[in-house]
């Protein structure tokens, strides 16, 4: 009986192996068999290579197959990918999650691609039922981070959006697709992907086949009607938003908006606060929350319920002037104006 390989192995670990495999061959086990199914066992590397081409590439949106991808090659696989699937533990992935802490989005995230990869892992017959190693590890908590434009900054953001306009060094479709984030209050993936037959000028409205929360109707004020029908149609370019290469779209527009930030001042800005700033000018008018998730495109009010303490602030300035004129008249306050003059 072969134990290992000659040079590799000490005599100590090698009487070890030898007895364990006696021992597991008087109690009708297979040593031989079990090897050789140890070795015929898939990583997580080989299955994360089916993951992508049974799964990842045909169900997942690619905006989101891309975020998948990025985490196995960067997180998940230096770390795990050497495991054999039916080997990896909860203790392994706890460990993982673990050395993410100091990103805990991230972590989450990561947690998430295993989930779905071992629960197809086990639907492929790779490791047994409800053995799913990512259960019972609880996520992080994540802090929703949620920074809204000021008036002055909006104006700000205008006027280097015009000044790059005038330099004709940017690209117009970049300019006119940080305009569009900034007036619809879409996704950046909608407003990148946007294409001509999706826009109905006469409704107005963008009519999105497949967004995030699948089909949408983004009905369109007339400020944003009018930076799209100045927008030039090309000739064999269905995009809205070109890029340089005949008939393709521009695909990333953060170096742009790096530039663009950086010259605003509002270096802590992310693209996707120009839509929680939309969202905070729609309440700071008044609008009602359903009416901003309908504005939104949210399919479920608690996305919607994170502006509910600005929806506060026009009611809470409303009571204080309501209450300061009734208090005026009682005689239990005295006019602004007259304690401005005594300080």
């Amino acid at each position: 009986m072969t134990i290992g390989p000659h040079g590799i192995l000490t005599a100590e670990q090698a009487r070890t192996m030898a007895i364990t495999a006696l021992a597991a061959a008087r109690n009708g086990g297979d040593p031989a068999g079990d090897r050789k199914a140890r070795r015929d066992a898939i990583t997580v590397k080989e299955l994360s290579e089916r993951f992508d081409k049974e799964h990842v590439s045909i169900r997942i949106k690619a905006s989101t197959a891309k975020e998948y991808r990025r985490n196995l090659t960067r997180f998940i696989l230096p770390a795990l990918g050497r495991l054999r699937v039916e080997e990896v533990t909860r203790a392994d992935i706890a460990k993982f999650h673990h050395s993410l802490r100091h990103i805990p989005y991230q972590a989450n995230r990561c947690l998430e691609v295993i989930s779905k990869m071992f629960n197809l892992a086990e639907m492929w017959g790779l490791r047994a039922d409800g053995s799913n190693p990512r259960r019972h590890i609880r996520k992080y908590p994540e802090e929703k981070r949620e920074r809204f434009l000021s008036v002055a900054e909006i104006k700000r953001v205008g006027e280097v959006l015009v000044e790059m306009e005038t330099e004709n060094v940017e690209l117009p479709s970049a300019i006119a697709a940080i305009r569009l984030l900034m007036l619809t209050g879409c996704r950046l993936g909608e407003i990148m992907t946007l294409k001509w037959a999706y826009v109905d000028a006469d409704a107005p409205a963008l009519r999105l086949p497949d967004s995030k929360t699948g089909a949408k109707i983004v009905h369109l004020g007339k400020a944003a009607l009018n930076i799209l029908v100045v927008i030039p149609k090309l000739d064999g370019n269905p995009w809205v938003i070109t890029g340089n290469k005949d008939g393709g779209r521009l695909t990333d527009l953060q170096p742009f908006w790096q530039r663009l930030r950086n010259r605003a001042g509002i270096k802590d800005v992310r693209i996707h606060d120009l839509r929680h700033s939309f969202a905070s000018t729609a309440v700071a008018a008044g609008q009602s929350l359903p009416m901003i998730g309908k504005l939104l495109g949210h399919t479920q009010v608690q996305t919607t319920a994170r502006y509910a303490h600005l929806a506060a602030d026009p009611v809470r300035a409303a009571a204080d002037q309501i209450s300061s004129g009734i208090a005026l008249a009682l005689g239990v306050a005295k006019p602004e104006t007259d304690n401005a003059a005594a300080a």
